[in-house]
Formats: structure tokens, sequence, C-alpha cells
């Protein structure tokens, strides 16, 4: 097997976790809820994303960011100066990571934690706060966590920085062997925002089990015996590889000794790309294409 094709392979069960897909043996390629696929990653509401991934971290439930609101004063007052302004940590230790914090949802243990205080560690008791006040900090704690945890949250600023005519020019001279015009056709209205445009163009995602199979992952597979079995790749693990040929069959194969296997990846010249990819050359780039609507 090439070193760069299982690489890839590696890198497509990467992303497969990261859109909430992972699987359970190997890397799977073409397992996604009824959700997913009926709202792709990059067409999700930035709300979508975040619970996609709040759901796939199990975080908990979502933090009240109303009362988030109103605790933050009251934690700045009576809790900043030992945990730090955002709970990461100062003279006392983070938050974020906290068993009784990340063992609570709304409350229902933090609430009566905080009013007893842990007086032997340091940590005074808030008996005289109300219930509500201790809720409304609790919630700003676990606002904290959902801000350092969940990614899919994260508010990307304004990325479209480079100089769209070297970015042309980057294009001509690294892209066009592979892709043609029409490739790029109007990218800069597919995409919901440019940091979208830029992760898709920088590494596109392998197909899976729906749509077009262009930037599918295939294999020949050689048994022993002299057979051969060509498909498209739907698993690899170290023991076996799962095929779907041009019939659309299922096919298993135990990876034993005399199995050859020999992968196509059609993304390896993305992964060489980006092993020589300078920032300036993507922003660049990204800036050339979010001009070609």
């Amino acid at each position: 097997m090439r070193p760069c094709a299982f690489i890839g392979l590696l890198a497509l069960g990467i992303l497969a976790v990261a859109e909430v897909a992972g699987s359970q043996e190997g890397l799977q390629v073409d397992q996604a809820s009824p959700q997913q696929q009926s709202t792709p990653r990059n067409n999700m509401t930035p709300e979508q994303r975040a619970a996609a991934l709040r759901n796939f971290l199990g975080l908990g439930a979502m933090p009240d960011k109303a009362a988030a609101e109103r605790g933050a004063p009251l934690f700045q007052q009576n809790c900043a100066f030992c945990h730090g302004p955002q709970a990461r940590g100062a003279t006392g230790p983070s938050l974020i990571t906290s068993d009784e914090v990340l063992g609570d949802d709304h409350g229902e243990h933090l609430l009566s934690f905080l009013k007893k205080g842990r007086p032997q560690k340091g940590m005074p008791g808030f008996a005289t706060m109300s219930d509500s006040q201790l809720k409304d900090i609790g919630e700003f704690i676990h606002l904290q966590v959902e801000a350092v945890a969940n990614r899919g949250a994260y508010h990307v600023l304004n990325i479209v920085v480079g100089n769209p005519l070297k970015g042309k020019a980057y294009v001509a001279d690294h892209c066009m062997a592979c892709h043609s015009a029409d490739t790029f056709a109007h990218i800069g209205s597919r995409f919901r925002s440019p940091d979208q445009l830029q992760k898709s163009w920088i590494w596109p995602a392998n197909t899976g089990g729906t749509g077009s199979t262009s930037t599918a992952i295939t294999a020949t597979v050689k048994t022993p015996d002299g057979t051969s079995i060509a498909g498209r790749v739907s698993q690899l693990s170290d023991f076996r590889i799962s095929l779907v040929d041009a019939a659309g069959q299922a096919h298993v194969i135990e990876l034993e000794r005399g199995v050859e296997v020999e992968i196509t990846d059609p993304l390896a010249k993305h992964q060489e790309m980006i092993m020589t990819l300078a920032n300036s050359d993507m922003h660049n780039v990204t800036a050339y294409l979010v001009t070609l609507k």
C-alpha cells in the first residue's frame, strides 16, 4: 500500500470524526446520520454546527446565555481573583475541567457545592447568595467550558486578507494541471462563508456513500487465489478492507498474508500541496476564489 494513500485514508477518518460520523472500527467513510445527509456541514448554520459537535462531544445541556450574562459580574466580583476572569485559572485552579462543573447541567449539583464551598482548600462558601445568583454563576462557568471545548461554536473573523491577483497566479501554477476552469466557476457563491470555502479548497472531502464518486478513494485488491476486486473504499483497518464495486455489491476482504492492496486517492495531490502551502498562498488563493461569484 502506498504510504501517501494510507495517510489520505487516515486523514479521511479524522475528518469523519470531526463531522460527527466516527466509526467503531477502522475508518468509516460512508456512515452519516439522516440529519447529516440532509444538511452537509458546509451548508450548516453556525448554530447547527455547534449543536452537532456539542452532541458528539457529550458536552451536556446548552448553557443559558441570558443567565450567564447575569452571572458574569457576580463571577468577576466573587470568583475571578482566584479562578481568573474566564474561569481558566489564576491563583486557583481552572474550572474548565472541574469535575464539579462538568458533572452539572443547570445547577442541580453545582448549587449546593457553591453554597458549602471547600474551606479546607481555601474556597469559601457562598451561603448568603441566593439560589438564582449561584445558578447564574454556574451558567457563566458552563459558558466558558462551551467556549473552550466546542470549536463548532467558534466565530471566525475575516480571513479574506490576501492578494487576489497573487492567488490567481498560484491557482494557474499549481491547480490547473488537475482542474479545469469549470472547477472554479462560481465557486465563491457555493459556500456560506469564506472560511468554509477555504477549508474546502485546501482539503476537499473524499465522497463517501452518497453523491459524486469523482473524489472517492478506490482500491484494487488481489487475493492469493488470483481474484481481483475493485471498488470504492468504505472501510479500512489493520485487519480488513471493505469495498463497494461498480455494481453496488459490497465486499469485505481480510488482509491476510498474500493479499495485495493498491489504493488510488484522487486527492493525493492536495496532500502534497498542504506540505508546502504557505500562509500567504492560502490567504491569496482564498481572496481570489471568493471573487468568483
